[in-house]
């Protein structure tokens, strides 16, 4: 497999120092590099080489995410790309899906402003006027907390609800038809690795710091020696 190499932190662990370049400036050249280096840091080349590959993946992953494929298909289909958008579509399964969705255990979680700002982690400012935007579309409501009169809750319309499960049920074709190609060991094995894989993410601003002080000092000193734009 031929390996991307465009992740920032890639780039900065593999910048090699400036009496040290590589006759071989290609992205397997700077990948050998990056190897050496994890491997002095008691990561074996095994398992670089798969963190490597799996990096790909991820970038292929994230540049589809990213333009939002599945999503727009299933608002062109059912004609609601002039009644929302993909932004606001998030907004809508934030404030119906249940709590687990977004790795939380609370069942009985009630769905604020703060909350859709918390599950897509994005600014409040930006999920308050996305929720205002649903509100005036009449795809979404204020409505009172029954544990806190204080409170104010957002919840979606039957209009909204119906477009949420529209989509849901669009794209569960489009994926169920993926995996009925997958043999049921497949699936057996990659669920619960699929699961194990994505928790590290909510370790890894702190695996850094934490496990490879040293490794992270001696970039960060080299890094400075690099003179920035004038």
């Amino acid at each position: 497999m031929t390996t991307s190499f465009t992740c920032q932190q890639h780039v900065i662990l593999s910048a090699p120092r400036a009496d040290d370049l590589l006759e071989d400036g290609t992205i397997a050249g700077r990948n050998t590099e990056l190897t050496n280096f994890l491997e002095q840091a008691g990561i074996d080349s095994r398992t670089s080489t798969a963190a490597l590959e799996i990096d790909d993946v991820l970038q292929q992953w994230r540049r589809r995410v990213n333009k939002r494929e599945l999503g727009s298909a299933a608002l062109a289909a059912f004609g609601l790309a002039e009644e929302v958008d993909l932004a606001q579509l998030d907004v809508m399964m934030a404030i119906w899906a249940p709590a687990s969705t977004f790795g939380s255990d609370d069942a009985e979680e009630e769905v604020m402003v703060s909350t859709v700002a918390a599950r897509l982690r994005i600014d409040p400012s930006r999920a308050s006027r996305l929720t205002s935007d649903l509100i005036a579309r009449g795809l979404a409501r204020r409505t009172v907390s029954q544990r806190d009169a204080r409170r104010t809750l957002v919840e979606l319309t039957e209009r909204g609800t119906a477009i949420i499960e529209a989509v849901r049920q669009f794209k569960f074709l489009v994926l169920g038809e993926f995996l009925s190609g997958w043999s049921e060991k497949e699936l057996a094995l990659f669920v619960p690795l699929f699961e194990r894989f994505v928790t590290w993410t909510e370790e890894a601003g702190d695996i850094g710091n934490n496990r490879f002080p040293d490794e992270i000092n001696a970039i960060s000193a080299r890094l400075a020696q690099v003179p920035g734009a004038s």
